[in-house]
């Protein structure tokens, strides 16, 4: 199992659009993934686990995974939490 941190950096937090994302990236792998950010902690299983963590600017969590090429996803994910997304595209 590897564990990482990551610190949200979107000014609108984890919300439906970057949950999808975040979710896409897990749904083929074939392991597990688990969030915790200090309140709760949730198995990855679709986007309301993760928007269920209510995860805002600022706000630490820590993403675990256990299964094949787990250092790898585990910093994708941090990659993905740490993004600063921008919905819609500004020019």
């Amino acid at each position: 199992m590897v564990t990482k941190k990551a610190t949200i950096k979107n000014s609108a937090g984890i919300h439906l659009r970057p949950s999808g994302l975040i979710m896409k990236a897990i749904e083929q792998y074939d392991g597990k993934v688990r969030l915790t950010n200090g309140r709760s902690q949730t198995e990855v299983d679709s986007i309301m686990s993760i928007i269920a963590l209510g995860l805002c600017e600022g706000d630490s969590v820590s993403i675990e995974v256990e299964g094949p090429n787990e250092a790898e996803k585990a910093e994708e994910l941090v990659e993905l939490f740490e993004t600063h997304f921008d919905f819609p595209a500004r020019g």
